[in-house]
């Protein structure tokens, strides 16, 4: 017996609470486009971002560490797929959309600079007289006009979910918003849940490559609560686990602690606040996708110790003052010689402006590109020593 005809619209409608984001409702995309058969609007969108250069470029784009500093820690692509394997996790037992919650994660980092963190305060400062640097809205910019691989029109040209989704960091944002958009109403609840993912992911695996690279120790883990909760389980579960498994099982049980949270306080607020339709998800005040009371305050707690011990740690100070050199360096280069930008650069520069265009030709660098951009223009400079 053949199956069914496959239809986008009862899939939708069979899977999905009311609530939820459904493509065939989508708002549409900037340039009318034919949809396709077989494939939700939000479907396309992922593959499209799949195939970006920018997306490829995540593989040598660093969150904490620089990219030379070695192999086993964490780059911008695996936070991302990490992120992606989370929100598509809780999308599903919320029955919300799976498909934009992925295209949201997937492209939530595309705007990252190189060099982490770091490589965001610096591009931030350089280009504070000309409108200043913020990822999310570089991850914006980059799937409307800088990627070119269409034919009618730049960038990818993507539904407005996912563009809404790229941005959904914004909402204390307090700078003029992209055209199209607004932080005065809520994001769908797919966006939500991407934040809640992003920050499960890198808080975790954060905590995972510092102890990797001894910027703290076991011992000095003692003083979380969420770490020692779910060590104290690991080690009766595994009374003879070595150091390095303990570590591993403890976080992959922290993971899994904090999205079973996430999942079961995210469904008492939207029985307490009734939310019926994504107008209700829209008119609320705040996240409707959020932890528990309890688990906020040990993830504030975890929040506040990597500050401390991690980001601010001597080491990491130290790879920013070379992260500060290389960009200002190659910044102040190019304002002196824009001619030596690519040539689809500088096809931009009376509609985007000159500053704009290096901001966007640097912030598209991996970190080893970036560090061999350097040392070919600065030959008898040292850094990262």
């Amino acid at each position: 017996m053949l199956p069914a005809p496959f239809n986008l619209k009862t899939r939708e409608s069979e899977l999905l609470v009311p609530y939820a984001s459904f493509s065939s409702r989508s708002l549409g995309r900037s340039y009318l486009e034919e949809e396709h058969p077989m494939r939700s609007a939000f479907q396309r969108d992922r593959d499209r971002i799949i195939h970006t250069t920018a997306f490829r470029r995540l593989e040598y784009k660093t969150q904490v560490f620089v990219n030379h500093a070695g192999d086993h820690y964490r780059t911008r692509l695996t936070h991302t797929i990490e992120v992606s394997q989370i929100a598509r996790s809780i999308a599903r037992v919320l029955r919300l959309n799976e498909e934009l919650s992925e295209a949201i994660a997937l492209a939530h980092d595309l705007g990252h600079p190189p060099f982490g963190h770091a490589g965001e305060a610096v591009l931030n400062s350089l280009m504070s007289n000309h409108g200043g640097f913020e990822h999310n809205l570089q991850s914006l910019r980059i799937v409307e006009s800088i990627e070119e691989r269409y034919p009618n029109f730049l960038g990818l040209n993507l539904t407005w979910e996912t563009r809404e989704g790229i941005i959904k960091y914004l909402e204390k944002y307090n700078g003029e918003m992209p055209k199209g958009f607004t932080n005065k109403i809520s994001p769908t609840i797919e966006a939500q849940l991407v934040d809640m993912a992003d920050e499960i992911a890198y808080n975790n695996h954060d905590l995972d490559d510092g102890l990797s690279s001894s910027l703290f120790s076991f011992l000095e883990l003692d003083e979380l609560e969420i770490w020692t909760e779910y060590l104290s389980v690991t080690k009766d579960r595994f009374p003879k686990a070595n150091e390095r498994i303990l570590k591993y099982e403890t976080i992959r049980r922290m993971i899994n602690g904090q999205v079973m949270d996430l999942v079961e306080s995210t469904k008492n607020r939207i029985a307490l606040q009734k939310i019926e339709t994504i107008s209700d998800v829209r008119n609320r005040g705040h996240n409707i996708c959020s932890f528990s009371d309890s688990m906020k305050l040990k993830n504030q707690e975890l929040k506040k110790f990597l500050m401390e011990r991690m980001y601010k740690n001597i080491k990491i100070a130290e790879l920013e003052d070379s992260v500060e050199k290389v960009l200002t360096n190659l910044f102040n280069y190019y304002v002196s010689k824009p001619k030596e930008l690519p040539e689809r650069y500088l096809q931009k520069e009376k509609t985007d402006g000159k500053f704009r265009l290096i901001c966007d030709y640097l912030s598209g660098m991996t970190d080893r590109y970036a560090l061999q951009k350097f040392r070919s223009l600065f030959p008898d400079e040292s850094v990262f020593s």
